[in-house]
């Protein structure tokens, strides 16, 4: 039998007696299963002809905004990256899964698959930045200086690189459940720090029983972006604390790609909204901050 590693995931061929192992390829190993493949190369190509564009305009608007840019979009501007370099896979993992069984290419995508399964680190640093806005808007203005966020996007992509660097290497054991905690860690991270900021923005001033509409805009966003997180993290979240309870074919040929479908297609779905709605709409927690003079809670883009 052949060993390989896709993502996270330890798959295991077994060789039928009158098959060469060399030509044996991952389609064919699922070929009783293709519609869930298929739907995931549809999913990769979204993000080649779709996701590289719109990472590389939001790499050109922070950019050109940079005298007028927000905090978090430092940790946006190399999440932007991460991205873009993930959404150069396509063609390589298409022609690896459909035609070849070469090792030299495995290990180029698992590297690939390593950086993109860091993505989330990332993700987490920006919640927290909009999260310590919006709850601890005075500890949040004495750190509005960029340097320890320089420092924290410094350290995600050292631990992103040594991730795919041990994924590249792919022989260690248990491996698969570092990506495991990490993506659990993660996702109820985000979700904490998006509910955080939904229940802060839901408090009406006072004197007052309605929202202020900037509130209410907000607020929508907010949840729109929550909605998005779950949409794509909740997949992986969900089926692989519990990879031990389906069969090998199973796993192998729906569960892992089903799972990464989802997450992947965050390179595309995260700089669209992005671009679609301003600085507010990365999946962050929209800011809110401290008005010196009066001491209420301003909503701040």
């Amino acid at each position: 039998m052949r060993a390989l590693f896709i993502n996270n995931t330890l798959l295991v061929i077994h060789r039928p007696a009158n098959i060469s192992l060399l030509e044996l390829t991952v389609f064919e190993g699922c070929r009783d299963k293709p519609e869930v493949l298929i739907w995931y190369f549809c999913l990769q190509f979204i993000n080649l002809f779709l996701g590289i564009p719109a990472n590389v305009m939001v790499l050109w608007l922070i950019r050109r905004s940079k005298g007028d840019s927000s905090t978090s979009d430092i940790f946006i501007l190399h999440l932007a990256v991460l991205d873009t370099f993930f959404c150069l896979i396509p063609p390589l993992e298409f022609t690896n899964l459909m035609y070849l069984t070469t090792d030299s290419t495995w290990y180029v995508l698992r590297f690939f698959y390593g950086v993109k399964d860091s993505s989330p680190l990332f993700l987490s640093c920006i919640c927290m930045d909009r999260y310590m806005a919006v709850r601890h808007p005075i500890t949040f203005t004495e750190l509005k200086d960029r340097k320890h966020r320089s420092v924290c996007a410094a350290v995600v992509w050292l631990i992103t690189l040594a991730y795919a660097i041990a994924k590249c290497v792919g022989n260690i054991p248990n491996f698969e459940k570092a990506f495991t905690v990490m993506i659990l860690a993660a996702f109820a991270f985000m979700v904490f720090c998006n509910v955080s900021i939904l229940w802060a923005l839901r408090q009406s001033g006072p004197g007052r029983d309605d929202m202020h509409p900037v509130k209410k805009r907000a607020f929508k966003m907010v949840l729109i972006i929550l909605a998005i997180i779950v949409f794509n993290y909740f997949p992986p979240v969900a089926l692989f604390p519990f990879q031990e309870y389906f069969t090998p074919g199973v796993f192998r040929c729906y569960i892992h790609y089903i799972a990464f479908g989802f997450m992947d297609i965050s390179s595309s779905i995260q700089p669209v909204l992005y671009l679609s709605k301003g600085k507010l709409a990365l999946p962050t927690c929209t800011c809110c901050r401290c008005c010196p003079a009066t001491g209420e809670m301003q909503v701040s883009t």
